[in-house]
């Protein structure tokens, strides 16, 4: 069944006193319950709904999109362990199952995990799995040093944060080069910056190059304006530039010299302002 684990336009067939019942495209009948209605349908209207299974494994309609529709990752927390498998929260009445044969690895509660929605075909229902290496790709030769990738940190390590690149990839962010606040479940705008042997790529948050300067120049006169004076300056703490602007050192130096040549701002031996 094609709309199962998709959102989906379906018309209103009839009402009963437990909802609206949906024609599907194959013209099989699903229920949209009283709660999901307005009280303002009337049959032939069309509802958005997204399509899965309850308690009961009967088709069932909701108005709610969960994080992850069908064959997408997303990062879920665990509401219950049980000896079966773990059930995650993916913003849905009925919690997602991950089966322990589809587990990457025990899961505990209250942690989360990277999961992709499947269907397991045995009994037609949408099940979670954390095996994620499965599904990733490994051909990364179309990526280019500096190319801007959307990533979602999806697990903490000794190295730094794994990421999911384009819902495809796996990436690495190291946590030495991390100088702005990420956590898990976080979608951030990524950039390649290095393809490495086994394939893998390597992360960064900043830009390359001149882009990263000029990002970095527009950073510190943004806080300039809001600020007036920035307690910054050559001796500064890598600690204290990272604090206030979330930049190391390096990129603070490189950044207020471009500013300067620009005329741009003034620097003093206590911290920067701007030009008058």
């Amino acid at each position: 069944m094609k709309e199962l684990g998709r959102i989906t336009v379906l018309p209103i067939s009839r009402f009963t006193a437990h909802g609206a019942y949906l024609t599907l495209s194959e013209g099989q009948e699903v229920l949209l319950p009283q709660g999901y209605l307005n009280g303002e349908e009337k049959e032939g209207d069309e509802k958005e709904v997204f399509i899965y299974t309850d308690s009961e494994d009967r088709l069932v309609a909701v108005t709610n999109r969960p994080v992850a529709l069908l064959d997408e990752f997303a990062v879920m927390p665990v509401k219950q362990v049980a000896a079966i498998g773990a059930f995650m929260d993916w913003g849905l009445p009925k919690d997602l199952f991950v089966p322990v044969s589809e587990m990457g690895k025990p899961m505990k509660e209250g942690e989360s995990y990277l999961v992709m929605v499947c269907v397991d075909y045995r009994t037609n229902r949408l099940i979670g799995v954390s095996k994620y290496q499965d599904f990733v790709l490994a051909d990364t030769e179309g990526f280019e040093e500096g190319q801007e990738v959307e990533a979602l940190i999806f697990e903490r390590t000794d190295l730094g944060f794994k990421a999911l690149i384009n819902q495809h990839y796996e990436g690495l962010i190291y946590g030495n080069e991390t100088f702005t606040g990420v956590s898990t479940g976080d979608h951030v705008k990524a950039f390649v910056k290095k393809r490495r042997e086994d394939g893998k790529l390597d992360l960064q948050l900043t830009p390359i190059g001149r882009q990263k300067y000029e990002e970095g120049a527009e950073k510190i006169l943004d806080a300039l304006k809001d600020n007036q004076f920035l307690p910054l300056h050559d001796k500064s703490s890598p600690e204290e530039i990272k604090s206030i602007l979330g930049m190391s050192k390096k990129h603070f130096k490189q950044s207020i010299g471009q500013l300067y040549k620009a005329r741009k701002i003034v620097i003093k031996e206590d911290g920067i302002s701007l030009v008058d």
